[in-house]
């Protein structure tokens, strides 16, 4: 079982919603530097992904890196951030719900990559990629 960050403590919560900033103080809003900072940095991770297209064992890797970074982020920054009260959780699960859920990252299982790898090739340009 990989290894988890623990739970924050109820403690820790509540100090950190005593210490929390006003909603209307801009440290609390978007930033669109970071947002930008953000995109580059996608396409230079697909840029990758595109250089290592015939290294199969190089794509595992990152795929493993990523998956890495978003339990680091789910299980650090994130749970951290989460609002303190039930109406601003309430709002960003709505905003979650609306904008496409909870980021997940499928992993695909042993037993399918190697069904996959069983299907004649004919049929694997027909039929739609998992």
């Amino acid at each position: 079982m990989p290894d988890r960050l623990p739970l924050l403590s109820t403690t820790c919560m509540r100090e950190r919603c005593m210490d929390s900033s006003d909603p209307s103080d801009p440290q609390s809003q978007p930033n669109p530097a970071a947002s930008d900072d953000l995109d580059a940095k996608v396409a230079a991770l697909e840029q990758l992904a595109q250089t290592l297209k015939d290294d199969p064992q190089e794509l595992l890797r990152l795929l493993r890196r990523l998956e890495q970074l978003h339990r680091s982020i789910q299980d650090g920054p994130f749970r951290a951030s989460l609002p303190c009260g039930r109406n601003e959780l309430f709002r960003l699960l709505e905003d979650m719900e609306h904008s496409g859920g909870w980021p997940y990252i499928p992993r695909l299982q042993l037993r399918t990559f190697m069904d996959l790898l069983q299907v004649p090739p004919a049929l694997a340009a027909v039929e739609p990629a998992l």
